[in-house]
């Protein structure tokens, strides 16, 4: 049975975010599941991708963009059986790390002056990319209007998932993982993507020249083969 793909959305996007990758992995024979990301808080979100690992039969390849490579590294990893995992311009942290202190280690990311703070009744604090940012900082090398339609439509992130830290038991630590992000990321800085894809012994690593923080919107192939490779790899073992 070839591996299920599940994605899983970072801050500032959504699930159809995704869509050309979706395309092609559908294309080449797996099932696809684009999954909704609470963007509340890290161990609740991690939960909810787990409680919905436990209802797949057969093998998974866990996809995490931005935010949503946090949420995968702390994915139970007894929640099913996970075989790969794919950072895609994603954060993996290690224990005690939480995103604004992963983008803190390295210069280069533009993200806090782009922010607009949405006060919430209940005393939270969601943070989303101001209109007029947001193709600079998060989408540079998509077109103009894509950019357009993925700022009205991004969903914003708790300021406390963001800053929440990584739990114990980093799932990278335990399965392959596999890196793709952009030269010119102006989220995580190329330079973080590295040492992170190094930390974990990445089988696979590409960076993609002049790529944006949306590499997945602007390159779907790069992305598409190397969970391609990912998904290879399981079948190959």
């Amino acid at each position: 049975m070839p591996p299920t793909i599940v994605l899983v959305h970072g801050a500032f996007a959504e699930s159809t975010s995704s869509d050309r990758v979706v395309e092609r992995m559908q294309a080449s024979g797996h099932r696809v599941i684009a999954a909704a990301n609470p963007l509340r808080g890290l161990a609740s979100d991690a939960a909810a991708v787990s409680d919905l690992v436990h209802t797949i039969d057969g093998p998974v390849v866990l996809v995490g963009h931005c935010y949503g490579g946090a949420v995968i590294s702390n994915v139970d990893a007894d929640a099913g059986d996970i075989v790969g995992l794919v950072y895609v311009a994603g954060f993996a942290p290690a224990p005690g790390e939480s995103c604004i202190t992963l983008i803190g280690m390295f210069p280069g990311s533009t993200l806090g002056a782009a922010l607009r703070p949405v006060l919430r009744s209940d005393g939270a604090t969601d943070l989303a990319i101001r209109a007029d940012r947001f193709r600079d900082q998060f989408a540079a090398d998509v077109p103009t209007a894509r950019s357009v339609r993925m700022a009205a439509t991004q969903r914003p992130i708790a300021q406390e998932a963001l800053g929440a830290p990584s739990g114990e038991r980093p799932l990278w630590r335990e399965r392959p993982s596999w890196f793709v992000f952009g030269e010119q990321d102006r989220i995580i800085p190329a330079a973080l993507a590295r040492y992170m894809a190094n930390r974990a012994a990445a089988r696979g690593t590409i960076e993609v020249p002049g790529a944006s923080h949306a590499v997945s919107v602007a390159h779907p192939q790069a992305t598409a083969e190397l969970i391609l490779a990912a998904t290879a790899a399981r079948d190959a073992a």
